[in-house]
Order: C-alpha cells, then sequence, then structure tokens
C-alpha cells in the first residue's frame, strides 16, 4: 500500500472539521438488487479500508446506498481512531421521522455518532412546510449530538432559502453533483455567502460519462503542464474553488492517483477558462428526472 497522505481540512460554519477529499461509498458500490441487500460486500469493505489507509478519512455513506453495514465494519477494522474519522450519512426514505432513521444508520454504522448527516434530497417536499419541519428535526438530532454537523444534499437555492426561514442552525453543507458541465449558476458563491460549504458529487463527469465535450483539449493540456491526469485538473478545479470533493473507486492505483490533486495548484486564469468552457456545454449524470433536459439550476 502507498505511504498515507494527510488530506486538508476546512472549517465548517459550525466550527467542525471536515477533509477536503473524501470517500464515497455509494454510486458504483449502490446496491441495486434486492437479492445481496441481506449480505455483506467484502470488496467494498476492503476498498474502504484501503482509502482509509491511503489517507481518506472523510468516508461518506447514506441510508439510500444500503452500504452503512460495510461503511461501518470497514471503520471498526481500519485501525485509525473514531475520532480521527469523519463520517457522513444521509436520509432518504424515512425523512418523516428523522431521529428515528439516522437511530438506524448508526445501527448499521455500529457508531454512536456521525460527524455529518444530510437530508439527502429535497423532492419529497410537497410543501415548504415539509421541508420546514423537515430542517427542525435534523436540528433535534444536532442537539442530541448523534450528528455533529448537519446539512444538506441536492438542494438548490429556492430550497435553502425555504429552510433558513425558520432555522435556528444553517446548514453545514450542501452536497450536490458539481463540475464544469453544471455549475448550478450562482449557487455555489451565494452558499459561500452564507457559510455553507459547498461538496462536490460526480465531479469526473467530463471525463467519464460525457468525455468528448468542450473542456477536453483544455483537460488534456493542463493535465500534461501539471503532469497529472484529467481526472485530476476537474478535482483540483473544485478545490480551488474551496469546494470539497467526493470521489469513489475500487482501485488502489486511482485512489493513489487523486490524490496528486493535492500537489499542486491551478491559476485563477485556469480556473476560469475550465468554468467558462464548461458553461457552454451542459450534462446533469443524476436526478435527471427532477429536471428539464436544458435546466442547468
Amino acid at each position: 500500500m502507498a505511504l498515507s497522505q494527510t488530506i486538508p481540512s476546512t472549517k465548517l460554519n459550525d466550527g467542525s472539521e471536515m477533509p477536503m477529499l473524501g470517500y464515497g461509498t455509494g454510486t458504483a458500490w449502490f446496491k441495486k438488487s434486492e437479492s445481496i441487500l441481506g449480505s455483506l460486500d467484502s470488496n467494498l469493505v476492503e476498498a474502504t479500508k484501503t482509502a482509509v489507509g491511503l489517507g481518506y478519512h472523510h468516508l461518506d455513506g447514506a441510508e439510500v446506498y444500503r452500504t452503512e453495514p460495510e461503511l461501518g465494519k470497514a471503520i471498526a477494522e481500519c485501525e485509525v481512531p473514531r475520532e480521527k474519522l469523519f463520517v457522513t450519512t444521509k436520509v432518504n426514505q424515512n425523512v418523516s421521522d428523522i431521529p428515528a432513521a439516522l437511530d438506524a444508520s448508526l445501527q448499521k454504522l455500529n457508531l454512536e455518532y456521525v460527524d455529518l448527516y444530510l437530508i439527502h434530497q429535497p423532492f419529497f417536499a410537497q410543501t415548504k412546510e415539509q421541508l420546514q419541519q423537515a430542517w427542525a428535526a435534523m436540528e433535534q438530532v444536532k442537539a442530541s449530538g448523534k450528528a455533529r454537523s448537519i446539512g444538506v444534499s441536492n438542494f438548490l437555492q429556492s430550497h435553502l432559502e425555504i429552510i433558513l426561514e425558520t432555522a435556528t442552525v444553517i446548514p453545514s453543507v450542501n452536497q450536490i453533483e458539481y463540475h464544469p458541465y453544471l455549475q448550478h449558476g450562482n449557487l455555489v458563491p451565494w452558499q459561500q455567502s452564507k457559510g455553507i460549504t459547498t461538496v462536490s458529487y460526480g465531479g469526473l463527469t467530463p471525463t467519464t460519462r460525457a468525455a468528448g465535450g468542450p473542456v477536453d483539449e483544455l483537460l488534456a493540456s493542463l493535465a500534461k503542464k501539471y503532469a497529472v491526469s484529467a481526472g485530476e485538473i476537474l478535482l483540483r478545479w473544485c478545490l480551488d474553488q474551496g469546494v470539497v470533493s467526493i470521489t469513489t473507486s475500487s482501485k488502489e492505483s486511482r485512489l493513489v492517483s487523486y490524490l496528486r490533486a493535492l500537489t499542486f495548484q491551478l491559476t485563477p486564469k485556469e480556473i476560469q477558462n475550465i468554468s467558462e468552457l464548461g458553461q457552454t456545454h451542459h450534462y446533469r449524470a443524476f436526478w435527471k428526472d427532477k429536471f428539464a433536459e436544458d435546466d442547468r439550476s
């Protein structure tokens, strides 16, 4: 195994420290088949332990991924003290009883608390009151100590404005699909103005699902300049904007390569060039059923 690397952290609005690179247990690990729900995916346990060994102490899970038992087993076996790990999970199906949902997740994770608990998506809400009630329940689990920080995922500015009307605790983060082909208009700078940290998932989309787009040539040129891959340029583009990045892989070599994103910085002009080229093309990899094809929000 390669040597462990210390990943820098960012400070959330409640004072907690969140590592800027996280290892995700969704996407490829997501258990879609009913036949495998009761079984433990030993490959995910080992991949997570490998990630922790490389320095990925920020671990991202969710109720809906159905991988919390694997994440919990990896945490128990990884030989890194619990207090040195930053563990995130999310509520999705059981948003009507958030305290009970968190208790169920903690049981699967075999943990007493999570570092960050998120409402996975806002689309369950038929009224603004439902969003506000869900956020009040999130504040309750934070007060209980079972979630050190609380936030949201896949929220638009309009959803955030609704919960901020009644919130006594401002969300620490909003985790969103974020890459050059989906920049969400003014959402990221607006969140910065409110003290809400942006966390990106799907950050490598322009080189994976949406290869062949307008940023390809620029990414290749920058990859050559910095002696890294195009994917690492995309991770750095996020990091240089203060955006935390969640990534994943079952391959140790790829996890090692992602850490190269920590060894250089893009210039402000390079960041701007990637952003401007990205805005000439639109691609959304997740939640497509909730948005019109050309909706960039």
